[in-house]
């Protein structure tokens, strides 16, 4: 009398073989098994995959019970026991199933840590400045490189990393502080040229900001750009104290081009609103404005105020107002000073609004060699020099006049692998809102979303061995044994219906080379009513679209490499 069994597609052939199996046929047939149930498959998926095996039990036959089963080992019963293996198969993290959030890849092997191992840099004598440019789409194009490198220096790699993470923790105190001080409890919510300039990561001159070079003065130079600054400006000679800088001071003396602005200006005026510090008289006898501006990690630059000419890409702006440090310290790296494009009037955003009509994007590059973004000023089409792979979407930015420098966006919620973790802008504090910060590296949250976003995210990345702390990192994992993980998709929503999906990149913190710790890249903020923080670690390889003009942010998607 013949037994029926189903039909059994290739991965399942040990369960129902002619053949003794080996523990080296099991181990490969349960991966083999693994691999056609795909990487992350749900257990209602599995559960209707084995129910579609067992309509044809009476189809098949059964060859001689010579197997792995007993003879009359019941049919359901094996099937079950497949399923019991599978599990078995998952727990070993052979496989990472019944997952139905949504992850991302992300690749250990490639990663750039590994090739800073030896934590060495490359040679001295390289320039920070970018030395191509090129015109597309009516936009000025300079060419953009990873700037590992640039202070030829041999670093601590580990060391360096918990010191930005220091600074960048009192460059949030700072913000903070400058945000309390202004008394504001409530928000109330209030064609051009293209110049495409080269935007780098810093971490080539020691810092995670991020760079580009500009032309002052006939001379070329990198400066760092920050969204939460406003005034621009560079060392210069001579100099009473400087940082080093890859390349030479700027000496405005030899610059035809360059004028001193007085003190009883307008201009030195409103340094004020722009900096926090009133400009002042050098002396009675010169009566050059002097300015000083503090950056909260012990940062300062001081000196005194003047106009030069400006070349952005190819794109001049004559009569720029710069500050010409002549005493300067604090972690600019080997930049030659900062770009600020805040919104006060001293801002390079406001000086250029007659040429650019207050529109600026940029796409912030990870810290992978290679690697490169932009800076884009201004473009009556927001796609006219994007290379966004995502729709972009926009939000409306929240105004407030004290807070009129800043650039601060309503948050209504965010998602990790799918689950929605808010559902409105008030868990975040009384401001009702959250800044977008290019300076900033870590991004903040109040300390019950940051507990909530912490805890559903160890709910989907489980299993994996934990690492101690890193500084104002406290969610570390040791993921050194591993290739590749599936990270859950984080996603920022704004009102508006905008979004910004996180890239894997900017998900994780990678404290060590060897990817021993490495940790989740958000921090919490120390008070519930202290505004929270998007950082440029988290907007990496997104599009961000400043429109000034419109008062509205955009977000989408694009790798910073294409360009």
């Amino acid at each position: 009398m013949h037994q029926w069994a189903p039909f059994i597609p290739p991965p399942f052939p040990l369960l129902f073989s002619s053949q003794t199996p080996t523990l080296s046929t099991i181990s490969n047939s349960l991966n083999n098994l693994s691999l056609s149930l795909s990487l992350s498959l749900s257990l209602s998926q599995i559960i209707l995959f084995l129910l579609f095996l067992l309509p044809p039990i009476s189809m098949v036959k059964l060859k001689p019970p010579t197997s792995i089963m007993p003879p009359n080992f019941p049919l359901p019963v094996s099937l079950l026991l497949l399923l019991l293996l599978l599990l078995l198969n998952c727990a070993t993290k052979t496989v990472q199933c019944f997952d139905e959030h949504e992850k991302k890849l992300l690749s250990l092997q490639n990663l750039q840590w590994q090739a800073l191992q030896s934590g060495t840099t490359s040679s001295s004598s390289s320039s920070c400045v970018s030395q191509k440019s090129r015109t597309e789409k009516g936009a000025i194009v300079l060419e953009m490189k990873h700037r590992d490198y640039c202070s030829g220096k041999t670093i601590d790699w580990n060391k360096e990393q918990k010191k930005r993470l220091i600074l960048d923790k009192l460059h949030v105190q700072n913000l903070q502080s400058r945000i309390r001080t202004t008394n504001s409890s409530n928000i109330k919510v209030v064609s051009e040229s293209n110049t495409q300039i080269p935007l780098t990561s810093g971490i080539k001159l020691q810092t995670l900001n991020y760079i580009v070079t500009i032309q002052l003065g006939g001379k070329k130079m990198a400066v760092i750009v920050d969204t939460g600054s406003d005034l621009t400006w560079v060392q210069c000679q001579p100099c009473k104290s400087c940082y080093a800088q890859q390349d030479p001071l700027f000496n405005p003396s030899i610059s035809p081009s360059y004028k001193k602005v007085e003190c009883n200006s307008s201009t030195c005026q409103s340094l004020l609103f722009a900096t926090g510090n009133s400009g002042v008289c050098s002396s009675n006898l010169d009566p050059t404005c002097n300015y000083y501006v503090s950056y909260g990690d012990g940062s300062y630059t001081r000196g005194d105020l003047g106009s030069e000419r400006l070349v952005l890409g190819t794109t001049p702006v004559e009569g720029f107002v710069i500050g010409c440090g002549r005493n300067n310290k604090g972690l600019f790296g080997g930049a030659s000073g900062l770009m600020g494009l805040g919104r006060s009037d001293l801002s390079l955003i406001s000086q250029t609004n007659s040429i650019f009509g207050g529109v600026f994007s940029y796409c912030l590059p990870s810290t992978q060699p290679g690697a490169s973004g932009s800076l884009v000023l201004g473009g009556d089409s927001y796609s006219s020099v994007y290379k966004n792979s995502t729709p972009i979407t926009f939000t409306r930015m929240v105004s407030n006049p004290q807070l009129s420098t800043f650039y601060v966006l309503n948050l209504t919620g965010v998602s990790i692998g799918g689950v929605r973790l808010l559902s409105n802008s008030s868990s975040f504090g009384k401001l009702g809102g959250i800044l977008i910060d290019s300076g900033t590296v870590i991004t903040r949250l109040p300390p019950s979303i940051y507990s909530a976003f912490k805890a559903e995210f160890l709910k989907q990345f489980s299993g994996f061995p934990s690492a101690p702390g890193f500084s104002i990192l406290e969610t570390c994992f040791n993921l050194s044994a591993y290739q590749e993980v599936n990270i859950p998709v984080v996603k920022l929503q704004f009102e508006g219906n905008a979004e910004m999906a996180v890239d894997v990149m900017g998900i994780f913190y990678f404290v060590k080379a060897d990817a021993s710790q490495v940790c989740l890249a958000l921090a919490s903020l120390s008070f519930e009513d202290e505004i929270g923080i998007i950082g440029n670690y988290q907007q990496k390889n997104q599009r961000v679209i400043y429109d000034t003009k419109e008062s509205k942010l955009g977000f989408a998607g694009e790798s910073c490499t294409s360009l």
